[in-house]
């Protein structure tokens, strides 16, 4: 079966309803502006904080272990020094009596060793208290946006996603009646640019997309539609405006 040759303005005709069906779906995304990335970020800073809020527990865990040890310490050390009390009374010279002495100075020493230990270590835990008191009042503000924002998405969305849809249906049945070799063009082209604008026509002698002047040599041959015509400065097919504005979506 023979392939059919597309004239060149078939070749434009494919092309404009592809950009026009495109524009039509960039200003829907122009429509959600930037929610969805708002949203997102908001996503990923309530993950942080969330994050950091896990650690700083661990911490707190792992000071309150610390305490545990330190007042088990201190229970053991009582109860030695209780029962190196006791012995006192029953020393049978003065050499058990220094040893027995000794051994209450240290057991005294480490009671109170274990005192600024765990009062050291409450403020330790007062302190991470406050941070997490502090991310808790970030997080609960983080929270109340995001749920502001998501409705509003949520919202927009509803409203244009079967458009958008329909839409991208007919750009992809679109685009299957474009040349590969065009298409592969015209999408390179149209990444190019903030405005998604891949085909334009002229406008008052001038390329629609970047505003350059024409020559009026180009312009003849825009017009007279024989050739695939770019512009010279920023790669975008052209057309003339009759033939554009020709074109339904």
């Amino acid at each position: 079966m023979a392939v059919k040759d597309f004239s060149v303005e078939e070749r434009l005709v494919s092309l404009i309803k592809v950009q026009k069906i495109e524009s039509k779906i960039d200003d829907i995304n122009k429509l959600r502006g930037e929610l969805p990335m708002e949203v997102k970020d908001l996503e990923d800073e309530i993950e942080g904080l969330r994050t950091r809020k896990t650690t700083v527990m661990h911490e707190v865990k792992g000071i309150e272990d610390f305490i545990s040890q330190k007042i088990q310490l201190q229970k053991d050390a009582a109860d030695f020094l209780k029962k190196y009390e006791k012995q006192q009374g029953n020393v049978k010279n003065s050499r058990e009596f220094e040893a027995i002495n000794k051994e209450i100075e240290l057991q005294e020493l480490e009671i109170k060793a274990c005192d600024k230990h765990i009062r050291d270590a409450n403020e330790d835990i007062a302190e991470l208290m406050n941070k997490i008191s502090d991310v808790d009042e970030r997080l609960g503000a983080k929270e109340e946006v995001l749920a502001t924002k998501q409705v509003e998405l949520d919202k927009i969305i509803a409203e244009t996603q079967k458009e958008e849809a329909v839409l991208l249906e007919k750009a992809n049945a679109a685009k299957a009646s474009v040349e590969p070799r065009l298409l592969i063009a015209y999408e390179r082209i149209r990444k190019s640019y903030k405005n998604g604008l891949s085909v334009v026509s002229l406008d008052r002698n001038s390329c629609g997309g970047c505003f350059n002047v024409i020559p009026p040599q180009r312009q003849a041959d825009i017009k007279a539609r024989k050739k695939v015509t770019v512009c010279e400065h920023c790669g975008r097919v052209l057309t003339d405006v009759e033939l554009f504005e020709s074109v339904e979506n």
